[in-house]
């Protein structure tokens, strides 16, 4: 079921047939693009489009390149943004402007973006940036409220590529990797108009108790640091096209899952703290394994988007293998049931691993070990805990990225 989410999202897979339905510009045509699917959309791109030369840049998170010819590939950090992310988006800045009204400006845009490309706004470093980035993500803020932070502290985010691009034509690709599909979101919206303001992005940087530095309070203090509305007229030759979905990964892996003989039963995309998200999902699994209600077992339930970790202890472990480990807690080896969570990019926060996996058996092993899941719970210690039990998933790197993937299969009971 991970494979075929993951599948469902492959740039070769899903890019083809959006690029053909793009016109070759008169004039050049460049490729820009920041993400974790970044390399491999441009890897498509070099392979189907069907117009004249193309040139351009990409910049993905370390290791996450791919094989291209024209189109240079850059890596750099991800999620605290480093040197070679800001001068990536330096160059990528450059790369549009001065263009004119027969170029065209194909940006390949995916989760992960909004760190990869980073260029913070003019009097502010990128120390200070990255302190409050750290600060953000330890937070407990989610990716809407993170990303409004960014766009705000950013040259080239939040609709301000499309300004630097104009009036060139631009046309997004763009993968989601977040709830409800909200294209001012993914990576930071750089060629998207932005409904959020300064003073939201003030409000989550109190909300969470931030300690920002004071020149980025200054800045977020200043109305020139306002981003592009919707409505500004430097959006009318702009086109941003989703050809990849969290919904459309989840489908897949629900039709793997009907096929092996489980009821399907998809969730949709869910925000929250993991270990809330894993509570309501362990309450669901219960209810159909003891009163076959919503679904008479054996169900497959199924949901993606991007919880959140509020981090109180020190131990290793991302959204996924948290969520994973509080599920095991509240089912206690409950009614023979597995489940699998793992980042279809192939990484869960800053760890080796997609995810882990849990097999009816895992928490009676983990008790025969001496293995205290609890304490390692309480340190946000859930990559500890799998890599002891041997269940870490491991699949290096997927080159996309439409977020979380959580499948728990209730089997029928005998």
């Amino acid at each position: 079921m991970f494979d075929a989410a993951v599948g469902a999202a492959s740039p070769a897979v899903c890019l083809p047939r959006y690029l053909k339905s793009i016109t070759p510009p008169k004039g050049r045509t460049i490729v820009i693009g920041a993400g974790k699917a970044a390399a491999s959309m441009a890897a498509a791109v070099e392979a189907h489009w069907h117009g004249e030369a193309l040139e351009g840049l990409v910049v993905t998170r370390y290791d996450h390149g791919a094989a291209t010819n024209k189109i240079e590939v850059i890596e750099a950090s991800h999620p605290v943004p480093d040197n070679a992310g800001r001068e990536a988006a330096k160059r990528i800045l450059k790369q549009v402007q001065g263009l004119c009204e027969d170029d065209l400006v194909l940006a390949l845009i995916s989760g992960g973006g909004s760190a990869l490309m980073a260029l913070p706004a003019e009097g502010v470093s990128l120390e200070e940036k990255q302190a409050v980035n750290k600060a953000l993500l330890k937070s407990g803020a989610n990716i809407a409220e993170m990303n409004c932070v960014r766009k705000h502290l950013s040259a080239i985010k939040g609709g301000r590529l499309a300004r630097a691009a104009a009036p060139a034509r631009v046309v997004a690709l763009m993968i989601s990797d977040v709830p409800n599909d909200d294209l001012s979101v993914i990576a930071s919206g750089p060629t998207v108009p932005d409904p959020s303001t300064r003073e939201d992005a003030l409000s989550v940087i109190a909300k969470y108790k931030i300690e920002a530095p004071q020149a980025v309070l200054n800045h977020l203090a200043n109305p020139e640091c306002e981003t592009p509305k919707p409505g500004d007229p430097i959006f009318a030759r702009v086109q941003n096209i989703l050809i990849a979905t969290p919904q459309g990964s989840l489908e897949a892996a629900a039709s793997v899952a009907q096929k092996a003989g489980f009821t399907p039963c998809i969730l949709g995309d869910l925000e929250g703290e993991s270990r809330d998200v894993a509570l309501v999902h362990a309450g669901i699994a219960k209810q159909i394994a003891l009163h076959g209600q919503p679904f008479s077992p054996p169900v497959a339930i199924i949901s993606g988007g991007e919880t959140t970790v509020t981090v109180r202890g020190n131990g290793k472990g991302g959204r996924d293998a948290e969520f994973l480990l509080g599920l095991m807690l509240a089912l206690e080896g409950f009614g023979g049931i597995s489940a699998i969570a793992c980042d279809t990019d192939g990484i869960d926060g800053v760890e080796t691993n997609a995810g882990a996996i849990m097999g009816p058996e895992s928490f009676m092993r983990a008790q025969k070990a001496n293995i205290d899941l609890k304490a390692m719970f309480a340190n946000n210690d859930a990559f500890s805990a799998f890599e002891a039990l041997g269940d870490l998933v491991v699949t290096g790197p997927t080159r996309t990225n439409v977020n979380d993937f959580r499948a728990i299969l209730v089997p029928k009971r005998i």
